[in-house]
């Protein structure tokens, strides 16, 4: 397999060039924005292109190398496609709320995630021996974990890599992440600061048909990660009988996750300009 391959056509019509209302934006993120129009601020495919790919390369190789990637992104319009994105490439992801601590705090993270697996088991059959408000209880309990950890049950220890759709909303996530030392890759929007991300990637992130875009290629290139592991190690695993299991670790703390929400959301305003008339600057 080889890295995904996209072209200047495709991230101009998914609207990853648009970015944010001019007098929104990061000083910080001059270096990456072509020019204006109509007060809004145009990003540089011309930079995007190389970032994007290096970007890509960073996700291959850290997969690669056996390292889990943990795909990030909380607001609406992101949620089910980073979680899409992250099962169809056997990665990791959180889409509903980011868990203060969810990195720095792993031990009362993994409590939570074996009270999570305790409590399928014990719903996993009718006849347990609960009345019925014990089990709606239980259900309930379950439920509000598994849409809080469910991408991460299987993940078995803090991520090698993190990628970040809307670095604003998501900082809670970077600063951990940087606390660790864990590298980041995440779409900068004209709002955002490059300088806190590992692998900044210039664009909309917003819309999602760019969302959408930047989720596919990640994913795949972690596939292609996983593909050239698994060359390297000259092991055909697809004729195994029985696929590998990773062992994970028990944690017996009895600490609680504690709970912390995002920054607002932050959404872009539409242009109703054609892609290729929206790339040229106001004169």
């Amino acid at each position: 397999m080889a890295l995904p391959e996209y072209s200047m056509r495709q991230l101009l019509e998914a609207g990853v060039h648009f970015g944010h209302q001019t007098h929104r934006w990061n000083p910080k993120m001059a270096p990456y924005i072509f020019g204006a129009r109509n007060n809004i601020h145009i990003l540089d495919l011309a930079q995007t292109v190389p970032l994007l790919h290096r970007a890509l390369q960073a996700v291959s190789d850290t997969v690669a190398r056996g390292g889990r990637v943990l795909f990030v992104g909380t607001k609406r319009q992101a949620s089910d496609i980073i979680a899409d994105a992250a099962q169809r490439s056997a990665q990791y992801y959180v889409n509903a709320r980011w868990l203060g601590g969810m990195m720095t705090n792993w031990k009362t993270i993994s409590h939570s995630i074996k009270r999570l697996r305790t409590l399928d088991e014990l719903l996993a059959g009718e006849a347990q021996g609960f009345t019925k408000k014990e089990r709606l209880t239980l259900t309930r309990e379950r439920d509000k974990l598994e849409t809080a950890l469910g991408g991460i049950r299987d993940m078995g220890g803090v991520p090698d890599m993190m990628f970040i759709i809307d670095t604003n909303k998501e900082s809670i996530a970077i600063d951990e992440a940087r606390r660790l030392g864990i590298p980041v890759v995440a779409v900068v929007d004209s709002n955002c600061d490059p300088a806190r991300v590992d692998y900044p990637i210039p664009g909309n992130d917003d819309a999602s048909r760019a969302i959408a875009l930047y989720c596919d290629l990640i994913a795949r290139a972690a596939v292609d990660g996983i593909a050239r592991q698994q060359g390297d190690s000259g092991m055909d695993i697809g004729a195994l009988e029985d696929a590998p299991v990773e062992v994970l670790e028990d944690v017996k703390d009895e600490d609680a996750a504690t709970d912390q929400p995002g920054e607002a959301d932050v959404e872009n305003q539409p242009t109703g300009q054609a892609a290729q008339t929206a790339a040229t600057p106001a004169g």
